[in-house]
C-alpha cells in the first residue's frame, strides 16, 4: 500500500488531492507531500467560508503533519487567492490548516494530546518542535473544546485558590463535584471578589440559580459573592480547610512554648514534637505513640491546645444538626475560656461562621470537599510537571487541559490515545 493511499483512508480532504511523495536528506530526514487541488475546484474565502472564482495562485507553503517514523512529514500546497464578492481578494480556506498556522489541525490535535502526559518542553524535544508550537496546539484544542463543552445539569460545585507563582500569586478554581461529574469549569486570576463575580457573569444567572451545592473555605471574598449571587444553594465549608486553621493555631502555640521553656531553662520536652501534635492518633507511627502518651502528661498549653482540637474532632460525627450545634456552642464556651489566644481565635471564626458550618450536615453525603482538594493536587502536579509558567495564560490553559475534561471532534483517524475521563479516577 503507497503512502499516498494511507493518507487518503486516514485523513482525506474534499476537493484536494495527494499528489507525489519525496524523501529530502537531511538530519533528520524529511517527507514532503505534495497536494493539489482538484480541477474545476472552487477556492473558499477564509473570511466568510464562501466559495468564489480563483484570482490567482501563490508561492508554495509547508504545513507540519505527523511525524511518520522517526521523520518530520510537511503537505506542500500553494495556495489559491479568492476573489470573494463579500470580502475582496483573499487567500483560500484549506481544511487542514487554519488561518496562517504551519501546524496542520490534525498535528496540533496530536502535540494536544501528548501535552497531557509530558510537559510541554519534553512534547516539543521529542517531536522536533518549539515550545510555542506546542502552547498553540493546547490553546487550540482547549479554545475549542470550551467552546463546545456542555455545561448543562451543574448542581454542585467548589470554589478554591491555588498559588502558581511565589510572592502571592494566586488564581481562582471553580470546580464541578457533582457525582457524576467532576472537572474543572474555570480559572480566573487572583482571589478577589471581582474574580468569583467574573465567574457567575461566565456561568449565567440561569446555571447559578439551578445550584444546589457550593464547597468553599471561608476566605471572605468568596463568602460574600456566593451569598449574592447563589443564595439558593446549600454553602458547604471544606473540612480541610476547617481543621487546617487547628493546625495553624496548634503550630504556633507550641512554637511559643518551646521558645519560652528555654528561655527559662526547662527540660526541652517540646523538641521534635511538632508532628505528634498535629496528626491524628490513628496515624502516628509506633514510636510516636508513646512519646505522646508522655507528653500529654504535662500541663502545657501545647497540650491542652491538642486535647481541644481531638475533643472538636467529635463534631463531624453528628448526624443532626441541632444536636451539632449544640456541641459546637459548648465547645467554643470552653475554648474561649482556655486562655490560650490562638485556639481562642479558631473558636470565634467558628462561632461567627456557625450556619455554614452547620450546613456540612445538611449536604452529608451528597457533596464532598475532598474532590476540591483532590483537583487542587491535581492542579500542583501540572504546575510542577512543567517546573512553572511564567505567564498566567499558559498557566491556565495548562489546567483547563490537564483538569477542564473537555470534548474534542471526531475524526475519521485518532493519531493519539484519549486519555480515560477525569470522574473515573474518583
Amino acid at each position: 500500500m503507497q503512502l499516498k493511499a494511507i493518507l487518503n483512508r486516514v485523513q482525506r480532504h474534499r476537493s484536494f488531492v495527494y499528489e507525489a511523495v519525496r524523501l529530502v536528506e537531511g538530519d533528520p530526514p524529511v517527507l514532503e507531500i505534495e497536494v493539489r487541488a482538484r480541477a474545476n475546484s472552487r477556492p473558499c474565502c477564509s473570511g466568510c467560508g464562501q466559495p468564489g472564482p480563483s484570482y490567482d495562485t501563490q508561492g508554495v507553503r509547508r504545513f507540519e503533519f505527523v511525524p511518520l517514523w522517526g521523520m518530520r512529514v510537511f503537505l506542500v500546497y500553494a495556495m489559491r487567492r479568492v476573489d470573494c464578492r463579500g470580502c475582496g481578494v483573499r487567500v483560500e480556506r484549506v481544511p487542514w490548516a487554519r488561518g496562517k498556522h504551519t501546524l496542520t489541525e490534525t498535528y496540533a490535535w496530536f502535540l494536544a494530546g501528548w501535552a497531557r502526559r509530558l510537559s510541554w518542553k519534553e512534547v516539543a524535544e521529542v517531536f522536533r518542535t518549539s515550545w510555542d508550537k506546542v502552547f498553540a496546539a493546547v490553546e487550540m484544542a482547549v479554545e475549542w473544546g470550551r467552546a463546545h463543552q456542555d455545561l448543562a445539569g451543574i448542581r454542585a460545585i467548589g470554589v478554591d485558590e491555588i498559588a502558581w507563582q511565589r510572592s502571592h500569586r494566586y488564581a481562582t478554581v471553580v470546580y464541578q463535584i457533582d457525582e457524576h461529574c467532576r472537572r474543572l469549569l474555570w480559572v480566573g486570576p487572583e482571589r478577589k471578589a471581582k474574580t468569583l463575580f467574573a465567574f457567575f457573569r461566565w456561568f449565567g444567572a440561569e446555571r447559578s440559580a439551578a445550584l444546589t451545592f457550593i464547597c468553599s473555605d471561608m476566605w471572605k471574598p468568596y463568602l460574600k459573592v456566593i451569598a449574592r449571587k447563589a443564595a439558593q444553594a446549600v454553602h458547604v465549608l471544606d473540612r480541610f480547610h476547617i481543621m487546617a486553621h487547628f493546625s495553624k493555631a496548634i503550630d504556633k502555640v507550641r512554637a511559643a512554648e518551646a521558645r519560652e521553656l528555654k528561655a527559662k531553662g526547662y527540660q526541652p520536652v517540646l523538641k521534635n514534637t511538632r508532628w505528634l501534635l498535629l496528626k491524628r492518633p490513628e496515624n502516628l507511627t509506633e514510636t510516636q505513640e508513646p512519646r505522646l502518651a508522655e507528653l500529654v502528661r504535662y500541663n502545657l498549653r501545647s497540650v491542652r491546645a491538642y486535647l481541644l482540637k481531638e475533643d472538636f474532632q467529635f463534631f463531624w460525627d453528628y448526624v443532626s444538626p441541632h444536636w451539632a450545634g449544640q456541641f459546637l456552642d459548648r465547645w467554643c464556651a470552653r475554648t474561649l475560656r482556655s486562655r490560650i489566644e490562638p485556639m481562642k481565635k479558631v473558636a470565634r471564626m467558628l462561632r461567627s461562621h456557625r450556619p455554614l458550618l452547620l450546613n456540612w450536615f445538611r449536604a452529608k453525603g451528597a457533596i464532598s470537599g475532598g474532590a476540591v482538594e483532590g483537583f487542587n493536587n491535581k492542579a500542583k502536579l501540572t504546575l510542577r510537571k512543567s517546573y512553572g509558567f511564567r505567564s498566567y495564560r499558559a498557566m491556565e490553559l495548562a489546567l483547563y487541559h490537564s483538569l477542564g475534561d473537555l470534548p474534542e471532534p471526531q475524526v475519521t483517524h485518532r493519531f493519539w490515545e484519549q486519555p480515560a475521563r477525569l470522574q473515573s479516577s474518583w
